[in-house]
């Protein structure tokens, strides 16, 4: 079940969601055009506009502000993406080429451009200066995080607490503005937006570990990217920080010139100790704590589907496969 069906009451919002992204990404230029459509259309779960829309409704909006809004907040993580597969040179995500693999860097960078642009056009439009404020800012400290994970990457000395501040960053804020604007939109109390707020932030650092436990666990059929993608980058995620502590004195020179030099040649090995040490599960008992963690915040939203919705996609985010 895709995550938008857990509450046939959202549907229609969803679609018009969908809708209004496909009628938004318009362009006098072609190849703009082009690559938007593929990118937007290959297959995401919209999970970060689903958010926006649950929000809002949890606190009882009534407006049409929220399907905008969603967009904007899809815009900008699809801007991410496509900056993303360049700068990790990816060639496949979702299970299909990336748009640096068919058309090249520069198209997919400044395509990227264009989507944010066309994100805060729409902001301008929906006028809330509060929105504009916590928007702007999510999309100024996620470039700093992919910033900082790109400083830390091939790095092996990198920290639990230095990862966890990356992942903050790079996802955990734009779900944290997704739901939060959700609840600014519906002119929600301080309480409520305080704990939407937070619930975004814990779910989404729920959802990237989980992300990371995958690349050690999952077939490339499954999670739509190629098995080790963390590894041939040098990405020291938490399963190779975690397997580093526990391992051999051996296992752990062993990561620690996989993490340096990048690459899968001794991707079997790395697995073998991945799953020796017990890192994964420490790496899903982190998603776990993250996603109580998410539940707990929404306590003081009033009872309603939607916040029962927003409970049950934090376990969808600790127990899906791809």
């Amino acid at each position: 079940m895709q995550p938008h069906q857990l509450n046939p009451a959202i549907e229609p919002q969803f679609e018009a969601v969908n809708d209004y992204i496909l009628n938004h990404l318009g362009s006098t230029v072609p190849l703009v055009e082009k690559i938007g459509h593929y990118i937007v259309e290959s297959g995401g779960k919209r999970l970060r506009p689903l958010l926006v829309l649950l929000s809002a409704n949890a606190c009882g909006y009534q407006g049409q502000h929220h399907v905008p809004l969603a967009a904007i907040v899809e815009f900008i993580h699809t801007a991410t993406l496509l900056h993303d597969d360049v700068v990790d040179n990816s060639d496949l995500r979702r299970g299909k080429d990336t748009a640096n693999a068919r058309w090249g860097n520069a198209p997919s960078v400044l395509v990227g451009d264009f989507l944010y642009s066309r994100a805060f056009q729409v902001m301008v439009e929906i006028g809330n200066m509060d929105i504009m404020h916590v928007i702007s800012n999510a999309t100024n400290v996620i470039a700093e995080g992919e910033v900082l994970q790109l400083l830390n990457c091939k790095n092996p000395d990198t920290s639990e607490d230095a990862y966890m501040q990356v992942i903050i960053g790079k996802t955990a804020t734009l779900f944290e503005a997704a739901t939060e604007t959700g609840a600014i939109l519906a002119g929600a109390t301080a309480a409520e937006r305080d704990a939407l707020r937070l619930y975004g932030r814990h779910l989404g650092v729920a959802f990237q570990l989980v992300d990371d436990m995958m690349d050690y666990l999952s077939s490339a059929e499954e999670m739509g990217k190629n098995v080790g993608d963390d590894l041939a980058e040098g990405k020291p995620t938490l399963p190779l920080i975690q397997a580093m502590k526990a391992g051999t004195d051996a296992e752990r020179q062993l990561i620690r010139q996989c993490i340096r030099k990048g690459g899968l040649d001794d991707l079997q090995p790395v697995l073998d100790i991945v799953h020796r040490t017990g890192a994964i599960d420490y790496t899903r008992d982190a998603a776990q704590r993250a996603a109580a963690d998410a539940c707990k915040a929404l306590q003081a939203l009033p009872a309603s589907s939607f916040k029962d919705t927003l409970t049950q996609l934090a376990d969808m985010a600790v127990d899906r496969t791809h």
